[in-house]
């Protein structure tokens, strides 16, 4: 074993990254045996230096990022202080001074992963980001390197364990959206402000990921189609429970029909109850992959939070070390492909439609006409009525999203339709 340690700088040093000081600590030796040399913490880069922080020595603590990264004697960077700026910077300067880099920035990568993949490959250096989606759950690299003799054809997921608590706490007791959003707040699930989780913000940023590296295709934040899960009633839990489904907020990443384009999106969707992602509990993550070869793969676990961030952090950290001993670097960017990224309007799937109509003889004949006149295929129909009201439920054949949009826009012009209750897309059939 080499004597001299591999040096790590740590920036941040919040939930997960004291969580990586201490594994980093507690575990020395194992990851030293592993590694085939010894790691030590040089420098610990924070906002609050006064805070006490529990087994790192004082010494270490700095408030000036730039300059640890730029000391020239650092061998990995490790970046959790999330954000897209000082972030990007730091992780560019790092590259520059001959660090490679392991991040959970799922944000930063999303935007400009390809900017930074760029980067590590003009320093000889790595970008490692096991981290950055679906917490603890190996992922990332089952992606970029078990399946890489594979064509990986969709990639669906709950990667947000705080909308899946919600979710779960919705279906399984009946509580309205706001109810279980405070309980997720006082058990710690959700943020004090839950905007990038229930508006679908995360899993956006996680699904850009996903898909550049299933289908070695860049794919940006901005390509992501995002829809929020704060429109959920308990109506819609009861519909889908009749229709032996669940909801979830779903990532979905795939390739088109002919294989020729790509889509991803994020937006809460039924699943039947017989699907592997419908018993995926609380605020745990999973993420279904279906492949050429290998068929279909589940990977599940916890998604989030200080100790299962830092473990993913840490595998990251022991390959990088592995490969500045080796002199070499690992998988980077594999955007050969180079696939076009389509809009939701092509996406194929079907539907679930909750109309206010008036209750009256030839509504169901106007409703059904509409359906006809734009393409979209009509498998069910449910009618309840009473005193002069009536709720209309349309479940659809596969139709694309745009076919969708402009049933839903003309239903809206006819007179005996009083409001589009609910659109509901149906998955994972």
């Amino acid at each position: 074993m080499r004597t001299r340690p591999l040096k790590v700088a740590l920036l941040g040093c919040g939930v997960v990254g004291s969580e990586v000081a201490r594994i980093m600590t507690t575990h020395a030796d194992d990851l030293a045996a592993r590694i085939g040399a010894p790691v030590e913490l040089a420098g610990v880069a924070v906002r609050r230096p006064s805070r006490v922080r529990e087994g790192i020595p004082a010494e270490l603590v700095t408030t000036d990022a730039t300059a640890l990264v730029k000391r020239g004697d650092i061998d990995v960077v490790v970046e959790v202080i999330g954000g897209i700026e000082p972030a990007r910077s730091l992780i560019t300067t790092a590259f520059e001074y001959g660090a490679s880099v392991v991040s959970a920035n799922k944000a930063l990568l999303a935007q400009d992963g390809a900017a930074l993949h760029a980067a590590a490959e003009d320093h000889d250096a790595d970008l490692y980001y096991e981290a950055a989606v679906a917490g603890a759950i190996p992922l990332i690299r089952p992606l970029r390197e078990s399946l890489a003799g594979d064509k990986v054809n969709r990639v669906l997921g709950i990667v947000n364990g705080t909308t899946n608590f919600i979710l779960d706490k919705m279906d399984s007791t009946g509580a309205g959206y706001q109810e279980a959003l405070d309980e997720a707040t006082a058990l710690g699930y959700a943020e004090a402000d839950p905007t990038a989780d229930v508006e679908g913000f995360d899993a956006a940023a996680k699904a850009a990921i996903l898909a550049g590296i299933a289908f070695h295709t860049r794919v940006r934040l901005d390509d992501v189609y995002r829809e929020g899960m704060t429109e959920v009633t308990a109506a819609d839990f009861a519909s889908a429970k009749e229709m032996g489904c669940t909801i979830k907020l779903l990532a979905i990443c795939e390739r088109a029909g002919d294989g020729a384009s790509v889509t991803a999106r994020v937006h809460p969707a039924m699943i039947p109850l017989a699907h592997p992602l419908a018993s995926v509990r609380g605020a745990y993550n999973a993420v279904f992959v279906e492949s050429d070869a290998s068929g279909q793969l589940m990977f599940y676990g916890p998604g989030a939070g200080g100790a299962p961030t830092a473990s993913a952090v840490l595998g990251d950290l022991v390959a990088v070390c592995r490969n500045r001993l080796n002199g070499a670097t690992g998988p980077g960017e594999s955007a050969y492909a180079a696939l076009p990224v389509s809009g939701m309007g092509e996406v194929v799937t079907r539907y679930h439609i909750s109309l206010d109509v008036a209750d009256k003889p030839g509504v169901l004949a106007q409703v059904a006409t509409v359906f006809a006149e734009h393409g979209v295929s009509i498998d069910t129909v449910r009618q309840q009525g009473k005193d002069g009201e009536a709720s209309l439920v349309v479940v659809t054949h596969r139709a694309s999203d745009a076919a969708l949009g402009g049933t839903v826009e003309a239903l809206r012009k006819l007179d005996t339709v009083r409001g589009v209750a609910s659109i509901m897309r149906v998955e994972g059939e």
